[in-house]
């Protein structure tokens, strides 16, 4: 069982280590998609991007797993909540919106798994 739970952990921690990786090659682009009435629109990417890259490797080395999740679901639920739920309610981006307001909600509540079945 620790073999598996070792397994799941790394293999969580992968998605989160790219998708931070391509906050930072492409900061410009999410800046100007997603945040673009947002002070500091590129160092707020870049920031979110460190706390993936970050998170990833907590959950690799497992080092302060519980506390990375933590963080990790806070950031998502910001994600989930404060930049794709307003496209709910606009017919054009409703759908894309959907999918991405479910995929960061999953993701964080997996997080939150994490964090809660960690021993530490």
């Amino acid at each position: 069982m620790k073999t598996l739970k070792t397994t799941a952990r790394i293999l969580f921690a992968v998605p989160f280590i790219v998708f931070g990786i391509n906050h930072f090659l492409n900061a410009g682009m999410l800046a100007g998609y997603v945040l673009a009435k947002w002070p500091a629109a590129v160092i707020l990417v870049y920031l979110s991007g460190a706390g993936m890259i970050l998170a990833g490797i907590s959950f690799v080395i497992n080092k302060y797993v519980r506390l990375a999740a933590l963080l990790l679901a806070a950031e998502l639920a910001i994600f989930a909540f404060a930049i794709q739920m307003p496209g709910l309610f606009n017919p054009q981006t409703m759908q894309m919106s959907m999918i991405g307001f479910l995929k960061d909600f999953s993701l964080m509540s997996a997080a939150l798994y994490v964090a809660a079945s960690t021993e530490e």
